[in-house]
Formats: structure tokens, C-alpha cells, sequence
């Protein structure tokens, strides 16, 4: 892993912190990486209607990513179709930095629901390095739509279990 010069700390994601996540995901490289989008990434308004609901799901567990006192993405765990699945977002200045990493390991020292699942497009090597790095184990498969690519893709499937 590259040498991080700032602490990453994750700390809950409020309300507050949309605005600026929101933005992260607009960025169009990163939209086409992380593929599996919603339809209407680009209304904010939706944007922060959908995950100021998520905060409050107590089955939701969102957390912010500082890299020293400036947000560098989000990681959470959510339940899709009975599963624990988990999911981050890294603004782009921190890529290839061994933010994702960090602070996906700390994410799942709090996060211990076991077992849980991260699903990646095809073609994201990064995040599937990532998932490796962090123990996740690649079990699978599927196709799906892809809002941001517009197109039905292959994804992979990885576990882990402790």
C-alpha cells in the first residue's frame, strides 16, 4: 500500500455531509467505475432526499471518511435482498492513495456483521484490489443494469466471512 500522508478516520455520516458526497459522485470517470449507479444520480435533490432516509435506517450503517479534516468519500453497509453488502465511495484526489483500504479495514473492525458482500463492475480493478486487500474473497458473478454506463454489465461478487 502507497504511504497515506493524512490520518483517515471515519467518523457518522450526517446530513451535513451529503452536499459534498453528492458532488464526489457526479465526477464522470467515477460514475463510470462504480457503474451500478441510481438512475437519477445528478438530482441532488433526490440525491439527499434518498440518503438522508438512509441515515436514519438503523439497519444502515454509513460512515464518512476524513483524510485529516477534509471528507475523502463514504463507506457503508446496507442490506440488499437479505444480505449485508457493503459500499464506498472515495472522492478521486485520494485514488491510489490506500484511503479505500484504510479505511475500508476500519470500516469492517466496526462493521462485524458477517457475513457481507461487495459487488464490483467487471472492470473496476481498483476496487477489486481493494476488496482483496481487505480479505473479501471472490465468489462469483451476475449481469445487471448499469445506470451509468447504460448497459447491462458482468459484475463480481466477493464474501467475507470473518
Amino acid at each position: 500500500m502507497k504511504d497515506i500522508q493524512y490520518e483517515i478516520k471515519l467518523r457518522p455520516t450526517v446530513v451535513d455531509d451529503l452536499k459534498t458526497l453528492f458532488e464526489f459522485q457526479l465526477d464522470p470517470e467515477a460514475n463510470h467505475l462504480a457503474a451500478f449507479t441510481s438512475k437519477d444520480s445528478a438530482n441532488k435533490e433526490a440525491y439527499i432526499k434518498k440518503f438522508t432516509r438512509l441515515l436514519a435506517d438503523p439497519t444502515v450503517n454509513n460512515q464518512t471518511i476524513m483524510a485529516g479534516t477534509v471528507i475523502a468519500g463514504s463507506v457503508a453497509k446496507f442490506i440488499m435482498d437479505g444480505d449485508a453488502e457493503i459500499t464506498y465511495w472515495i472522492d478521486k484526489p485520494f485514488w491510489r492513495k490506500g484511503v479505500a483500504t484504510a479505511a475500508l479495514k476500519d470500516f469492517l473492525a466496526i462493521e462485524t456483521t458477517r457475513p457481507i458482500f461487495g459487488r464490483v463492475a467487471f472492470d473496476n480493478l481498483g476496487s477489486q484490489k481493494v476488496l482483496e486487500k481487505c480479505g473479501f474473497v471472490r465468489i462469483g458473478t451476475d449481469k445487471g443494469f448499469a445506470n451509468a454506463r447504460q448497459t447491462e454489465i458482468e459484475e463480481f461478487i466477493y464474501r467475507l466471512d470473518h
